[in-house]
């Protein structure tokens, strides 16, 4: 698989500036997500990334990661670079228990350098660089003997579609009067988000695997019924970049996102 240009000039610079700032620590890099789903887009999608180090990386090491991240930063608006540092043994690491918990990873998010529980060790991560995940540097990641099963995948999207997003439809809904009076770009970013990101839970609850935003959205245009596919192209074209809308008003907008969302999780259900 070919990594698109930019990524590519960005990953070169991240790892010279490893190389500086913490010298001999680096020892895999890998890439998952949208660009290992083949899915990039470019001034939209992040770089998710797996580094692999010689040591655990403490607070003590926090100036170091945040020059080559800062520096990365200053040098490109985009794509930004979001992903944690663990260590070999850590691959396909899953919080199944609370003893699980003792142990504190370094993680870059939203431009933030973070210290904790790490929010994406679950089977969709591993699943989809276990699948489809990109060596920069390191052994392929099809050889990991991590085990994640599809019914670990199925398990925690089913229930991640009953807690999460039942939970943020709920809030949405109680909020709608405020949702409305958002700028236009807040409420195309409550539409893609909401709308593509359930739709990929629907598709991993069917399929038993894991596929792009934009292809869950061309997805359920496919297996949905045609009630739903203007909002469903509604978030595509907002996903794309593509200044084209269904709607004559945000609250019919955010009204079809709310009844899509419930619709979606009863059929999940």
């Amino acid at each position: 698989m070919d990594i698109p240009k930019e990524v590519e000039k960005v990953l070169t610079d991240y790892m010279n500036l490893m190389n500086e700032h913490l010298p001999g620590t680096l020892e895999g890099l890998y890439v998952h997500g949208s660009i290992a789903l083949d899915a990039y887009v470019d001034g939209s999608s992040d770089i998710d990334f797996i580094t692999v180090t010689s040591r655990p990386l403490t607070t003590d090491d926090s100036e170091a990661l945040l020059k080559v991240h800062h520096t990365l930063e200053l040098t490109y608006e985009k794509p930004e670079m979001d992903g944690v540092y663990i260590q070999w043994k850590d691959m396909g690491k899953l919080y199944r228990e609370k003893s699980d918990l003792n142990e504190a990873y370094a993680f870059y998010n939203d431009g933030e350098l973070q210290f904790g529980h790490y929010f994406n060790f679950n089977p969709v991560t591993w699943w989809t660089l276990k699948n489809g995940g990109i060596s920069i540097v390191g052994q392929d990641p099809a050889s990991f003997d991590y085990g994640v099963t599809e019914q670990d995948l199925y398990s925690y999207v089913l229930t991640n579609m009953n807690t999460y997003w039942a939970n943020r439809l709920q809030t949405v809904e109680n909020t709608a009067d405020s949702i409305v009076a958002l700028s236009s770009e807040q409420i195309d970013e409550e539409v893609e988000w909401t709308v593509l990101g359930l739709l990929r839970q629907f598709y991993t609850l069917r399929e038993k695997g894991i596929i792009s935003k934009l292809d869950a959205g061309k997805y359920g245009l496919e297996v949905v019924p045609a009630e739903w596919h203007p909002i469903i192209t509604e978030a595509i074209n907002i996903r794309k970049g593509v200044i084209v809308r269904y709607y004559d008003s945000e609250a019919e907008r955010i009204h079809d996102v709310i009844r899509f969302s419930k619709y979606l999780i009863r059929e999940c259900n």
